[in-house]
């Protein structure tokens, strides 16, 4: 089930074992950093030594992405792929169930706001609340605004943290600033699950999703993004094979 990809150990698990794996270690009072791995990601780590540490940090790294999913099949396991939103939708859920606080964190201007806002409405009894998480520098560190932010989540003490600065940021912060919050279970770098939320982004319709091809529909509707969809659909095999 589990594979390797440029040196990390790639966790090939699907969302009843990922949730398992999470509750298991909170009850041993021990937080959970989870890595929703995706080809663009490993590319970048593949080129960035210190991102590559912080990717070795977390305590998983699931399947996100088609061409991650062949790279297990061709490596022998038969990994369950897990998007990073729909992830995220199952924390959500587990929140619920749990009584457990959620904090978003980061996006776009008002993005967290609006998810977390959405999320209340279709979830009354979700305790969930947003900070905009201020403007961090490549290597994670938070400016006065984030550091601000910081504290505040800090008081809050949340049980389950997603943050939305897109990697590899939103890694390197989890790495940075994971310590800070002795009560939280939860960490999970979410991309653009943020923009769904609020709906800034328009997700594929299910079938796309399952057969694979929700790179295609996100071209389509963002086609400045063909760069990092070559990287993910063309080089990241290339790489992978030659590794």
């Amino acid at each position: 089930m589990n594979f390797q990809c440029f040196g990390l150990v790639i966790n090939g698990y699907d969302l009843d074992r990922i949730i398992q794996e999470i509750l298991t270690r909170s009850s041993l009072n021990r937080s959970t950093w989870i890595v929703t791995a995706n080809p663009e990601i490993l590319l970048h780590a593949k080129t960035d030594t210190e991102y590559w540490e912080a990717l070795r940090q977390a305590d998983l790294r699931t399947v996100d992405g088609f061409g991650l999913k062949l790279a297990g099949y061709l490596s022998g396991a038969q990994p369950k792929r897990i998007s990073g939103v729909d992830l995220a939708n199952t924390v959500v859920k587990l929140c619920i169930k749990q009584k457990w606080t959620l904090l978003l964190i980061g996006g776009s201007d008002g993005t967290a706001d609006q998810a977390s806002w959405n999320l209340r409405k279709k979830y009354p009894e979700l305790k969930v609340f947003a900070e905009q998480g201020g403007s961090i520098s490549i290597d994670g560190t938070a400016d006065q605004q984030g550091n601000d932010a910081l504290t505040r989540t800090q008081d809050y003490e949340p049980d389950v943290i997603l943050v939305g600065f897109g990697h590899p940021k939103q890694e390197k912060w989890i790495l940075k600033y994971r310590n800070h919050f002795s009560k939280t279970k939860l960490f999970i770098g979410v991309g653009g699950t943020l923009d769904f939320w609020s709906y800034k982004t328009k997700r594929a319709p299910l079938i796309i999703q399952k057969i694979g091809l929700e790179w295609l529909w996100r071209l389509i509707l963002e086609p400045k993004r063909w760069k990092r969809i070559w990287n993910a659909v063309i080089i990241f095999p290339i790489k992978f094979l030659t590794q």
